[in-house]
């Protein structure tokens, strides 16, 4: 796996648990959501789970980086849909979160798709 894209992955997961610890509440600032804090949450592990992957079994780099982020992708759009039609948090920092996880995670997959085949 490279650098980038192990760096990339592991500031992923620093922001879905950090998103999460706002969505339960134990950030004193963000809204309380419970299902926002769990899906957020299990989005972080995925990530890590394709992070040590790719560690672990460096000829499953790509598909693992792929696979993950394209899972955490998918998570991450039904949570702005969730906010477009009013069932997910409405806060703007909720809003441009989810603007900039979109774009982050669009990165990666194009960032992991460049990782040399083995």
């Amino acid at each position: 796996m490279t650098a980038r894209i192990a760096c990339l992955l592991a500031s992923e997961i620093a922001l879905f648990a950090c998103a999460s610890t706002v969505h339960a509440g134990l950030l004193p600032f963000g809204e309380p959501h419970s299902r926002a804090a769990t899906a957020e949450a299990i989005i972080a592990v995925i990530l890590a789970l394709g992070l040590v992957t790719g560690l672990v079994r460096p000829s499953l780099a790509r598909r693992a980086a792929l696979a993950a982020q394209g899972l955490a992708l998918l998570g991450t759009l039904v949570g702005a849909v969730t906010i477009a039609i009013g069932i997910g948090p409405q806060t703007d920092g909720d809003k441009a979160f989810h603007l900039v996880l979109v774009a982050v995670l669009v990165f990666g997959l194009w960032l992991a798709g460049r990782i040399r085949r083995r």
